[in-house]
């Protein structure tokens, strides 16, 4: 159905052009006063502020009112119904709706009547962004506002309305689904390590999570110097090395936004990981010709991976979303990490409410892995409460600020070092106490326990891997101790 437009003059000034369908209006509400049964076929997406015509918006809504109340809709009720709210003036009286019901539109239409409608709507919202951008980006009152804030301003707005009213998403028959599951199996079965999501690369981490999966969110806690940053620098450059699972002639695209550390210091624990030279004396420039080339070697092969750092400080949680979804539309993506939650600046701050400010962005963040599916890595903070303790392995309790962390994610896991615990209690030397002291360090020099506190579809325990300090870098024991236990979700 050929659209019409209406032309006007805006403040005598502006020429416009503003699509709008009245013939598909009134075609379709001439469908549900014909048919009731028919509006499901267009509730789950249009509603009556996407009407061009007001009078043909506050039928609508008046239609939807009767139906969602198991009441007939047709010109008797409707009258009624505007007689009570005393607004039959405003629809043109009963002549109008009698005038609807005469039609006799193609039922089996109104699903396309009412896509054209909300394309219109949509494309007359566009007009209205193009106009606030326009006038934001022309105004300099706002000494705070920049450039790169109003872009991401245009795309959360434009995003929210591509991602509104979901016309085209209805249900999956389960069989549809039951093939997409099937597939995922097998590609799993066919795989090196049988693996049905992205491998860490930690042999035993993998087996015990099988990868890190599409749409999940997964949370990497602890206290600080238990080497959560080098944990996730280590996972993102083994899964940028990982072939694609969506192309198996691909490697990985990653995104890791860093709201801590700078893309440098990244970068340079990355070159210390590959390298093998320390990540200190790689900043101090205490280098030898050999360890030189070593460098250069390593970034050779680096430059050309899929590893994209954002390292905006105080960036928002709309402002992250934003991002991904742009580095998803030009790159193509397979995962995220994000160092750390609480960094994150929320959309709406509370500042008298920390808690419902994390469950936002927990929310957000799960809502991204589903949609972009991708699995989400987050770094989070753990709760002083650990070190009041004399057993200072992390529980979920110790999540810092909120149960939502807990809630939102598919898989929580804590990484801590009994090293740096037991460093700090050096007994004097020559005593009995300092030769148990030695021995214990000897027993978990090293070593790092990272532990799986909830998988939602799997089972919990203990992996433990060798950490190398002065490269930060983390691997797999050579005999492993790892304990897996049944699920406690």
């Amino acid at each position: 159905m050929a659209s019409e437009i209406k032309k006007f003059k805006e403040n005598d000034k502006d020429l416009r052009i503003v699509p709008h369908h009245i013939e598909a209006e009134q075609a379709l509400l001439a469908a549900l006063l014909t048919s009731n049964s028919v509006y499901e076929r267009i509730s789950d997406f249009l509603k009556s502020e996407h009407f061009y015509d007001d009078t043909n918006g506050k039928i609508f809504e008046a239609i939807s009112k009767l139906l969602e109340n198991n009441q007939l809709a047709d010109p008797l009720t409707l009258k009624n119904y505007f007689l009570q709210k005393d607004e039959i003036a405003l629809i043109g009286g009963e002549r109008y709706l009698i005038e609807l019901a005469k039609n006799s539109p193609v039922l089996s239409n109104i699903k396309e009547y009412g896509k054209c409608i909300y394309d219109a709507y949509q494309r007359r919202e566009i007009l209205k962004i193009s106009d606030e951008i326009t006038n934001e980006a022309s105004s300099f009152d706002d000494v705070e506002s920049n450039a790169s804030e109003i872009i991401e301003k245009a795309e959360v707005k434009l995003y929210n309305l591509s991602s509104t009213g979901e016309a085209n998403q209805d249900f999956k028959k389960f069989s549809k689904s039951l093939t997409e599951a099937i597939k995922s199996a097998e590609s799993a079965f066919k795989r090196e390590g049988q693996l049905s999501g992205i491998p860490t690369g930690f042999t035993d981490l993998d087996q015990l999570l099988g990868g890190f999966h599409k749409t999940d969110l997964l949370i990497l806690a602890g206290r600080p110097s238990m080497g959560k940053t080098a944990l996730a620098t280590n996972i993102a450059f083994k899964m940028v090395n990982a072939k694609s699972m969506n192309d198996e002639n691909k490697k990985n695209v990653i995104g890791f936004f860093s709201l801590e550390m700078s893309s440098e210091q990244l970068a340079t624990r990355i070159l210390a990981e590959d390298s093998s030279i320390s990540s200190e004396k790689i900043r101090r420039g205490q280098l030898n010709s050999n360890d030189f080339q070593k460098i250069l070697k390593s970034s050779q092969t680096l430059s050309d991976l899929s590893l994209y750092i954002d390292d905006s400080p105080n960036l928002s949680i709309s402002a992250l979303r934003t991002r991904a979804r742009r580095l998803k539309r030009k790159f193509g993506l397979d995962a995220i990490v994000i160092d750390y939650l609480q960094l994150i600046k929320p959309s709406l701050s509370r500042p008298d409410n920390r808690v419902l400010e994390i469950a936002e962005m927990t929310r957000n963040l799960k809502a991204l892995a589903k949609e972009l599916n991708i699995p989400v890595l987050c770094l989070s903070q753990l709760s002083r409460q650990v070190e009041q303790r004399d057993d200072k392995r992390p529980q979920l309790s110790d999540l810092r600020e909120s149960g939502a962390i807990e809630q939102d994610a598919d898989v929580v896991m804590f990484i801590y070092r009994e090293e740096y615990y037991t460093e700090r209690k050096e007994p004097s030397p020559g005593t009995e106490d300092y030769q148990k002291w030695q021995e214990k360090m000897s027993k978990i020099h090293n070593v790092a326990e990272v532990l799986v506190a909830k998988q939602r579809h799997g089972p919990i325990g203990k992996v433990n891997l060798h950490f190398e300090g002065s490269t930060t870098k983390f691997s797999t024991l050579s005999k492993s101790q790892s304990q897996i236990t049944d699920n406690k979700k």
